[in-house]
């Protein structure tokens, strides 16, 4: 059996602000945009890698939601532990540099973990915790 990763799912609540962090800062094509306004679905992937992608979607639309859990999405999305996606790279360091100059958010420097990766962390503009990660 042979088994890929083909989509992923995070959230956004600004569009044109997580296009501009996935397209632009990180380099990922666009392979999708469906929808309008704040309702688009916006899917993303690293050239070369047709078959992973990450699709961005507006938070919370699912209609079997109550209106609790809603606020509970919306809540942990603006602590930044409603989603995550960790990315590889052959240099986290340069890397770091680029997306930290296009403005995000912080979270971790570059440095090496004990479980032998060099990694960093942004939150995308919707919060979630984007890592980038460099084997040793």
């Amino acid at each position: 059996m042979n088994l890929t990763i083909h989509y992923t799912f995070l959230p956004h609540t600004d569009p044109e602000a997580s296009l501009a962090f996935y397209r632009d800062t990180l380099g990922f094509e666009v392979r999708g945009d469906v929808g309008q306004g704040a309702m688009r679905w916006i899917t993303v992937g690293p050239p070369g890698q047709r078959d992973t992608s990450i699709v961005l979607t507006p938070p919370a639309v699912d209609p079997g939601l109550t209106d609790d859990e809603r606020r509970t999405i919306a809540e942990l999305m603006a602590k930044g532990s409603y989603a995550a996606v960790v990315l590889a790279t052959d240099d986290v360091d340069a890397v770091f540099a680029r997306v930290e100059a296009s403005g995000a958010e912080v979270a971790q420097e570059p440095m090496d973990q004990p479980y032998g990766v060099r990694d960093c962390a942004f939150r995308d503009p919707a919060g979630s915790m984007v890592r980038i990660q460099q084997s040793l």
